[in-house]
């Protein structure tokens, strides 16, 4: 049987990766202590803790992933038309709103999907909050099981 302080210690396991809005690797330091300190007394707990501490990771890696990705697709669309030999470089660039660069387009495109899966990853934590106060099991989506 699930008690109020059970389900409130997995509500705060989930809440406090919000803390990397205050703290730096705030999301991953706030779930890891409250998961390390609880862990062996509850198995609610411990399963909130490493689907928190999972999904942190598993956004961690996405992140660096479509970063890898948007980075030189940004640095060819900055530095398209730059001759690095001409003294006067800056007299060649031009930009134009009539016929955009197509990496430009890609660029924003990586930059949108990188926002919604921010709102995304906001609203799984949100409900995964709220399915620990109401004592149920949550399980992220496209979680990688770092921690079994």
């Amino acid at each position: 049987m699930l008690d109020n302080h059970q389900k409130n210690i997995a509500t705060f396991i989930h809440l406090s990766t919000f803390s990397r809005f205050i703290i730096p690797l705030g999301n991953f330091i706030g779930p890891l202590i409250l998961w390390i300190a609880n862990k062996d007394k509850s198995e609610f707990v411990d399963d909130h803790g490493k689907q928190a501490i999972n999904f942190q990771i598993s956004i961690l890696l996405y992140a660096i992933v479509l970063g890898m990705i948007t980075i030189p697709f940004f640095i060819f669309n900055l530095f398209n038309g730059l001759d690095f030999i001409d003294i006067n470089t800056f007299d060649s660039i031009h930009l134009s709103l009539t016929k955009p660069s197509p990496l430009l387009y890609i660029t924003g495109g990586l930059g949108f999907i990188a926002f919604t899966g921010f709102i995304l990853e906001l609203v799984f934590i949100v409900k995964a909050s709220l399915a620990a106060k109401d004592g149920e099991y949550y399980k992220y989506p496209l979680t990688i099981n770092f921690l079994k």
